[in-house]
């Protein structure tokens, strides 16, 4: 159960990164998607890049633009500027197009200055005969400068809407404004109802609405059914309604919708189910249902470039009454005349679109009136996704995004968030294409997947190198630094990285562990140790060594140099004497239990480097040097004493009593060893142990001499003067020995150690 809770940690803990990462790139993407840079982006790239994925498509029949053109003034011998075209002209084609069956007529073109009284009176008798036309209002905008003109300050904008000269405007069924920004900027969207100018019913509005006067009688007696408080508010039947005027019963019911939002889906659900109304007639209202409870302006969706809603010239349309040209059918239909033709953007009702060419080809505003009354008509306008919709999908993406881009390796990152990024292109023209519905684009993709992508690449980095250092720290306890430099920069090190060095060796070995250790649980002794090498170790690494090993109670440690240094050698003394200084503090403690411990030094050259094959390698030092060290380690046992050294160790060092112990052919050894004890620093040494070392060396001699009566009687002279020295007894039962069996060859002073 530990380990499989500790696999399932292991599982969680990146998981649990990358939704962090997920989360945060997701409320990135709703900070930044209201920014009013990145909304222009949006609609000026984002909108544009889905209508070049979806195309152009078809326009419904149902709108006709008649052009006001530079053919048709050459046609009718006419001038070139639509300014200076006669009134009286404007008269004819109202004529004709009415008598052809025009449902409603818009003009695009404005009339706010009286000309030929004639011409105006013959234009003025044509609108009161046909009853159906629209004309437009232009809006002028004057900026005012705030508190006093300061230049630092905000600025408001006064709109005024010029109405047409007042006999056209009495004559008109309507008259109505459709602002439209100019270039730069790029028409995305139009106005409804226009909120900067009383809220006053647009140019496709009016139109849409006198379109509709056919079912308007069923309007009314819906919204009776369902409202009937507020329907008394607007008249019963069409004809009072013409009454009242279009734009003032515009107003009305937009009010009533406002005033009672849920009414357009209750009207809707009536519509749907109505089993009298014809497929045309359900058309009609919920259109008009639809088109007064959304909001102020409405983003205009383009069936294509220039000409994509049917377009005749204006010569062509004057024909249509003589019946010169029968196969331009309008009947039922809303016509919008206005200057519309290959347009350049100079000129001044041309209009910067998603669909404008690259050559400067323009669409005109006249053909932006007739696209949003379609777009009304067939409600198609293009929908931006909801706010809830919205924030669900920049924030469902930006956790995709986290966590595709964190759990994976930067290849698969990157092609995971490119494999998605094309899929969400794809459902998001599909979306576009299929119900006009716009996903967002800038942000997902060039704000999100970046974010995600490079998010995860640096949080990643962060981890891999947290990861390295752990691993470092780790290798550090194992390895000297500077064998961890070269094995981080390059791992082939671990097999040709082997050197021959000068290095004191210092082994050290626990008395009676075995014993020890069975008398203690595993878990109890684990602590135990840990707490015992904890005292070694410090003294090792303070005085610049490193620990080469452990095996069970015994430890290896190493100072190393690319050659013979005196100052090398007295750092090793000084941490053997700190060793056992600290063991014994160590086992004075109440709850430690006595662990002598034994300590051997020898230096000299050594090979250091990594032993192994295959998988397993181990960074140890290999020579004579570290077996003679281990051995002399082991006379410690015989001579009683705590720390032995090498008389290559102790060769030119300064600072420290020593005792010579004699030389050593050791088990396992052909050539002898001269070994010192190491009592203390010279500072810490007293009277007695000086006068002690100095007559054990006294003793020493005598016995190098073999005189064993001589050697017997100082080494016994040694006793009494140090108290109990085992090293002392030791040579005594030697000279017991060798009085009894002399040495058979030439006596060199050399002690043989048959044991460990």
């Amino acid at each position: 159960m530990p380990n499989k809770r500790a696999r399932n940690g292991h599982i969680r803990s990146p998981l649990l990164k990358a939704l962090l990462l997920g989360l945060l790139v997701g409320l990135v993407g709703l900070v930044a998607s209201p920014l009013h840079f990145v909304l222009g982006l949006e609609e000026n790239v984002g909108l544009g890049m889905l209508f070049a994925l979806r195309g152009a498509r078809a326009a419904p029949p149902d709108a006709v633009v008649v052009s006001i053109d530079k053919e048709s003034s050459e046609h009718l011998g006419i001038p070139d500027n639509p300014d200076k075209w006669p009134r009286s002209l404007h008269a004819r084609l109202t004529d004709a197009l009415k008598a052809a069956g025009a449902e409603v007529i818009a003009f695009d073109v404005h009339f706010i200055e009286p000309r030929s009284p004639e011409d105006d009176r013959l234009f003025a008798e044509a609108l009161d005969r046909a009853g159906n036309v629209v004309l437009t209002e232009p809006i002028k905008m004057k900026e005012i400068p705030a508190g006093g003109g300061n230049s630092g300050e905000w600025n408001h904008n006064l709109i005024r809407i010029v109405r047409p000269i007042e006999m056209f405007s009495r004559a008109a069924v309507a008259t109505a404004p459709f602002t439209l920004p100019r270039i730069p900027f790029k028409v995305n969207r139009f106005w409804t109802f226009e909120t900067a100018a009383g809220d006053s019913p647009s140019v496709p509005i009016v139109t849409l609405q006198l379109y509709s006067m056919r079912v308007y009688g069923t309007f009314s007696r819906l919204l009776g059914k369902l409202a009937p408080e507020l329907a008394a508010e607007i008249p019963p039947d069409a004809a009072g309604a013409m009454r009242r005027g279009v734009r003032d019963l515009t107003r009305d019911i937009r009010a009533i919708f406002e005033r009672k939002p849920e009414l357009a889906r209750l009207m809707l659900r009536e519509v749907a189910n109505s089993v009298s109304a014809t497929p045309q007639e359900k058309r009609l209202l919920a259109s008009l249902i639809m088109m007064y409870s959304g909001g102020s302006s409405r983003y205009i969706n383009y069936y294509g470039p220039p000409g994509s809603i049917r377009t005749i010239p204006y010569y062509r349309a004057l024909e249509i009454a003589e019946g010169k040209d029968p196969g331009v059918d309008l009947r039922g239909r809303a016509v919008f005349v206005g200057l519309s033709e290959v347009l350049l953007a100079e000129r001044k009702d041309s209009f910067y679109t998603v669909f404008s060419q690259a050559n400067g080809t323009f669409i005109s505003g006249v053909e932006i009136a007739a696209t949003a009354f379609s777009n009304l008509l067939t409600n198609t306008p293009v929908r931006p996704l909801g706010l809830p919709s919205h924030i669900a999908v920049l924030l469902l993406w930006g956790v995709l995004m986290g966590v595709v881009c964190r759990v994976s390796r930067v290849g698969m990152a990157a092609a995971g968030a490119l494999g998605l990024s094309a899929l969400y292109l794809f459902v998001a023209v599909h979306q576009f294409k299929a119900g006009n519905a716009w996903y967002p684009l800038i942000v997902p993709l060039f704000v999100q997947v970046p974010l995600a992508f490079v998010g995860a690449v640096l949080w990643n980095y962060r981890d891999v190198n947290k990861e390295r250092r752990n691993i470092r720290t780790a290798f550090e306890h194992y390895l000297p630094k500077d064998v961890v430099d070269q094995l981080s920069r390059d791992v082939a090190h671990i097999q040709t990285g082997s050197k021959v060095v000068y290095g004191v060796c210092l082994f050290t070995d626990a008395q009676q562990y075995t014993e020890f250790s069975e008398a203690m649980e595993p878990h109890e002794l684990g602590k135990f140790m840990n707490r015992y090498y904890e005292t070694m170790f410090t003294p090792v690494k303070e005085q610049g060594g490193f620990v080469s090993g452990i095996i069970g109670d015994a430890m290896l440690a190493l100072w190393v140099s690319t050659r013979s240094e005196t100052a090398l050698k007295e750092k090793a003394c000084r941490a053997a004497l700190q060793i056992n200084g600290q063991l014994e503090r160590f086992d004075e403690q109440p709850e430690a239990r006595r662990l002598k411990t034994r300590i051997g030094l020898h230096c000299g050259q050594i090979l250091l480097g990594h032993v192994g094959a295959l998988d397993h390698y181990e960074y140890t030092p290999m020579g004579d040097i570290v077996n003679t060290a281990s051995r002399i380690e082991g006379l410690n046992k015989y001579l009683g004493t705590n720390i032995l050294v090498s008389e290559d160790v102790v060769d030119q060092i300064k600072g420290f009593l020593t005792r010579k112990m004699g030389s050593f052919r050791v088990k396992g050894k052909m050539k002898p060893v001269a070994v010192y004890e190491l009592v203390c620093r010279l500072e810490d040494a007293d009277e007695r142990q000086r006068q002690g070392c100095q007559a054990f060396v006294e003793a020493l001699n005598a016995f190098g001499r073999g005189a064993w009566d001589e050697a017997a009687g100082k080494f016994q002279g040694t006793c009494r003067c140090m108290g109990e020295d085992q090293a002392s007894e030791f040579y005594l039962r030697l000279c017991e020995d060798f009085k009894k069996a002399p040495p058979e060859a030439e006596w060199d002073g050399i002690v043989v150690m048959e044991k460990k």
